[in-house]
């Protein structure tokens, strides 16, 4: 492919401040009416539209975000991307992302940084064992590459952990995914922004939701901070705010509203090649290009809307994981965050049509959001396009929670990530 660049240019334009640089993506004026409209330009919200406009030739679409784009979750979390769920809805799901990620930088033209470098969940107890077993034996009849191995295996892959046998929280084993590993959470709204932007969609920053407007069963359209918006189609996947847009509509959501948080340390040398997860004492770990120890636990034990994130939340987090990774004990923190992530009673994501007919709604992805947005996107496209869901989606209806078909990942998420 011709470059779009030459050296050249790109001195040129960093002398000039980038005048001239050609934006990755149009700042469209709202059109009065749009075949559909999605809400929320997270990575969920973006990959919808993308595959809306690529798999179903829908291109009158806007996607409207009431901030700048990415600027929620999807540039507030840790970057881990796996599929080693227990229940089969979620392995399909999960291993459909992980698989769409492997190509994703071809497929948009745009490096996501995706890194298969392997996940490692410890296990710490012989209770944690027998789970993992468990799910390594329901991974394996799904057909998925994952495995147990033994504790000198573990010292091998991620040789900075502490193997005594006599510490507090021993090292029994661990479940490996070797083809798990990270993305950059900001490449990855960046590119499907960018796709989208090229087949038409209109990408709306600064564009708050405050109404929607129905006619008796159905929508009719939005309500925003920029005018109305008419639209037979909407499809909400706005993280940890769908509660409140949901309930413009009348439609009340089974969710819960959490403040995840991570930090990083400071940039070392190389110590750590994989995805570290150790659930019995809550953190997980991996290291960032920069050298950063990327570092994060559990949500916080209340339901809340910050994302200013909280010292003794981290404190909880890092004191229980200096045991396990002694070396972190020597490290300085370089900075925190905060993300308000969307829990259901099941902590597995709803997809689907709602109550109100052109109302679509894609929400409760918990702490696993990021690795997910491939295919999400991919499935909650086809139900939106097509009026009903997506096979792959089709378990994770609203209806599950009146008629108890819950699909519990309580367990088998492991630690927030």
């Amino acid at each position: 492919m011709k470059p779009r660049y030459s050296i050249f240019s790109l001195a040129r334009n960093a002398m000039n401040y980038h005048k001239d640089w050609e934006r990755a993506w149009r700042s469209p004026v709202p059109k009065k009416e749009y075949d559909a409209v999605i809400v929320g330009a997270g990575g969920h919200g973006l990959a919808t539209a993308y595959y809306l406009a690529k798999n179903h030739k829908m291109t009158n679409i806007a996607i409207v975000e009431k901030g700048w784009l990415g600027g929620g979750n999807t540039g507030r979390n840790t970057t881990i991307i796996r599929s080693n769920y227990l229940q089969d809805p979620s392995i399909a799901i999960y291993e459909l992302a992980r698989s769409l990620y492997e190509n994703l930088s071809q497929e948009l033209n745009y490096n996501v940084m995706f890194s298969p470098r392997g996940v490692v969940m410890l296990c710490q107890t012989q209770h944690e064992l027998r789970a993992f077993q468990r799910t390594a034996h329901a991974n394996r009849l799904a057909g998925l590459d994952c495995r147990m191995i033994t504790p000198a295996e573990v010292k091998e892959i991620v040789p900075i952990i502490n193997d005594d046998p006599n510490c507090r929280y021993p090292i029994l084993g661990a479940y490996y995914q070797p083809r798990g590993g990270t993305g950059r959470h900001d490449a990855v709204a960046w590119g499907y922004a960018r796709g989208a932007d090229q087949m038409g969609v209109d990408v709306i920053q600064n564009c708050e939701v405050i109404g929607i407007n129905r006619e008796g069963g159905r929508v009719t359209g939005l309500e925003t901070t920029r005018g109305t918006i008419n639209t037979k189609k909407i499809g909400v996947v706005t993280a940890g705010h769908v509660s409140t847009i949901m309930d413009m509509a009348g439609v009340r959501m089974p969710i819960e509203s959490q403040c995840l948080q991570a930090l990083v340390s400071e940039p070392i040398k190389p110590v750590i090649d994989c995805v570290v997860m150790a659930n019995t004492v809550h953190g997980y770990m991996s290291q960032s290009d920069k050298g950063e120890l990327v570092i994060g636990g559990g949500t916080d034990p209340y339901n809340n809307y910050s994302q200013r994130g909280s010292f003794p939340a981290l404190e909880h987090t890092v004191t229980a994981l200096v045991e396990t990774f002694p070396i972190i004990s020597r490290l300085r923190m370089l900075r925190l965050w905060g993300g308000i992530v969307d829990m259901t009673g099941d902590r597995s994501p709803i997809i689907g049509k709602t109550p109100v007919d052109g109302l679509y709604v894609n929400c409760g992805w918990g702490t696993g959001g990021f690795k997910a947005i491939p295919g999400s996107g991919w499935v909650f496209a086809d139900t939106i396009a097509n009026d009903r869901p997506h096979p792959i989606a089709e378990p994770f209806g609203l209806n599950r929670f009146a008629e108890g078909r819950l699909i519990d990942e309580s367990v088998a998420a492991a630690v927030a990530h």
